[in-house]
């Protein structure tokens, strides 16, 4: 803080304790308003409405599932390759807590997956996206509540998580931050570190999920993301405060590609609450500089 002016060192401040975090018991309800699902307005007979809306739509695009799966099954090559896909991925989802009790249900979570990538052309399904729908699952009671939360968080997190869409922006703008905030950082990267930050790319394809040490700060960090402040894209900020846990090691050893991601796959059990507070003062930095405007925008 002390490096910072006042005015930035308040903001910084403020910015770190935007959210203070949801109560497991409001967590369900909480996360409809923040994806969308309801309006902030919203009265409680309007919700009672809209789910109820939304209940039945989810029945009706299943019911149309149904009736067009023979068809795809015969002209699209992609949709069999798909289903073959989520079905491995779901196999290997272990499934149970430390006691032995089952978390989720596979077959549900199957369903939910396979209409999602019928139903939204723009996220057509990817590996990772099976961990991140089953943490909607956990959270939620229906299955229609579990795939309109999904949809709704894509949209709102601007299909950050899609890796044809914005996975491959967030590495470009990763690697402007560096180069604007740690010039010393960027030059190890570009030399013996060739290739290490376009490797990060599974951080932003699962939403930095297998970081932390537990499913309430994973929904911690996605909670933030989905108010839109301090800024748009902090999951960018995130990434490159995770950089920084490990830049000291790498220019250190002056490590390679190759050993610098392994030092990044290490960073597990991190506390989400530490993590953002990090991404927000590096927030706070960033407005201090002369920020080229594509950056600025993509933040702003």
């Amino acid at each position: 803080m002390t490096t910072l002016s006042p005015e930035n060192s308040l903001s910084a401040r403020r910015s770190a304790s935007f959210i203070l975090g949801l109560h497991p018991l409001v967590r369900t309800e909480a996360w409809k308003f923040l994806t969308g699902y309801y309006s902030w307005q919203s009265s409680r007979d309007e919700r009672l409405t809209v789910d109820s809306t939304r209940r039945k739509n989810y029945k009706v695009l299943c019911e149309m599932y149904e009736k067009i799966q023979p068809l795809l099954e015969n002209l699209h090559r992609n949709f069999i390759e798909t289903r073959n896909n989520i079905a491995y991925d779901i196999q290997r989802l272990y499934d149970k807590d430390p006691l032995g009790n089952v978390l989720i249900d596979k077959k549900r979570l199957e369903k939910i997956l396979l209409l999602s990538y019928v139903c939204n052309t723009q996220a057509e399904y990817q590996q990772g996206f099976h961990e991140m729908v089953m943490l909607f699952q956990l959270m939620v009671e229906h299955d229609h509540e579990t795939f309109w939360l999904f949809q709704f968080f894509l949209q709102k997190t601007e299909h950050s998580c899609v890796i044809n869409i914005g996975v491959g922006k967030n590495l470009d703008m990763l690697n402007n931050l560096i180069n604007i905030l740690d010039p010393l950082f960027a030059e190890h990267l570009r030399g013996k570190g060739a290739g290490a930050v376009q490797s990060l790319f599974p951080w932003f394809c699962l939403c930095f999920q297998r970081a932390f040490k537990s499913f309430d700060d994973v929904w911690r960090l996605w909670e933030v993301l989905l108010t839109g402040k301090p800024c748009r894209n902090f999951q960018v900020l995130v990434a490159y405060s995770m950089l920084q846990m490990v830049r000291e090691q790498v220019l250190q050893e002056s490590m390679n590609g190759d050993d610098i991601l392994l030092a990044c796959n290490n960073l597990i059990d991190l506390d989400a609450d530490e993590l953002i507070s990090a991404a927000c003062m590096v927030y706070a930095e960033l407005m201090q500089n002369d920020v080229p405007q594509p950056l600025k925008d993509f933040f702003l």
